[in-house]
């Protein structure tokens, strides 16, 4: 007796290739900067987008500044960038108490605080400064280095007298004349612009110089030797040292500034002018009316 089996039908043979999605996904797995999106790229993504999610919130925002603030100040205020003392050097008393009144620092500060290059410039705005640095030195001092202007004149302002240095710079007031008797006196229109010819003048003046008084700029181009008894040297526009030696030669040979002399007019030097004053003025007209 024939049995009786159920019969299959033909199953169709299995492909071993993978679907075209699943290759896809091979070849990037192959890839290594595929590889490294997933394992870093993916996770920071999550990260940052959970960092994002918190901050949004202000209440956090503001709790990281305040973190933020003071760990910031606890650092800053650490015992070894506290400046505690301000050092001057390079000042006398008077320009070192001017430094310290320009720069009202309050002690101790730290150095985080500390603007040096807005400071060096207010110290370097001081008329007697020339030029200034600043730095903070181990042990909380604030260094103050100043190269201090040298006055090498008087110039006599319209507002009083002041020192001045060779570059004409006016570094500070005077009260009186014997303040600084060791300067010589300059003053007029456009002294400060040929303070060094005035200053040759006096160099020049030998045994003239304690008896002058100043050199007085006029009209900006020449110059007028004022002497203590009230006599003036008138000097030329150009050359006036020499002119002026020239007077002294013969104050010396002949004593010409000794008589009774109020002006030496040396404007034009090929021909000198001697002016009397009035008393020797009158004296010789008495004595040529008495030989008449």
């Amino acid at each position: 007796m024939r049995s009786l089996k159920a019969t299959r039908p033909p199953q169709p043979k299995r492909d071993p290739a993978p679907s075209r999605w699943g290759y896809r996904y091979q070849r990037l797995m192959l890839t290594p900067g595929f590889r490294r999106m997933l394992r870093v790229g993916v996770p920071v993504l999550v990260i940052g987008g959970l960092i994002a999610g918190w901050g949004a919130r202000e209440a956090n925002r503001q709790m990281v500044a305040d973190a933020y603030a003071d760990m910031k100040s606890q650092i800053q205020q650490r015992d070894e960038f506290m400046v505690k003392v301000m050092a001057v050097d390079g000042a006398d008393d008077t320009l070192a108490a001017d430094i310290r009144t320009v720069l009202p620092i309050e002690f101790p500060l730290s150095s985080f605080d500390l603007d040096l290059e807005d400071m060096r410039q207010t110290v370097a705005a001081l008329p007697a400064v020339a030029d200034a640095r600043l730095r903070v030195r181990p042990g909380g001092i604030l260094q103050v280095n100043v190269t201090q202007r040298v006055p090498v004149a008087m110039f006599r302002a319209p507002t009083g007298l002041k020192l001045i240095d060779a570059d004409g710079v006016l570094i500070q007031n005077i009260i009186a004349r014997a303040d600084r008797s060791d300067l010589p006196l300059i003053t007029g229109d456009g002294a400060r612009e040929a303070l060094a010819e005035g200053l040759e003048i006096y160099r020049v003046a030998g045994p003239l110089a304690p008896r002058m008084r100043g050199v007085v700029r006029m009209g900006e181009r020449r110059w007028d030797v004022i002497l203590d008894s009230g006599q003036r040297v008138l000097l030329p526009n150009t050359d006036p040292v020499p002119a002026f030696e020239r007077v002294v030669a013969m104050n010396q040979a002949q004593d010409l500034l000794e008589r009774d002399v109020a002006v030496v007019d040396m404007r034009h030097p090929a021909r000198p002018t001697i002016r009397l004053n009035e008393q020797a003025v009158t004296n010789l007209r008495e004595i040529n009316a008495a030989s008449e």
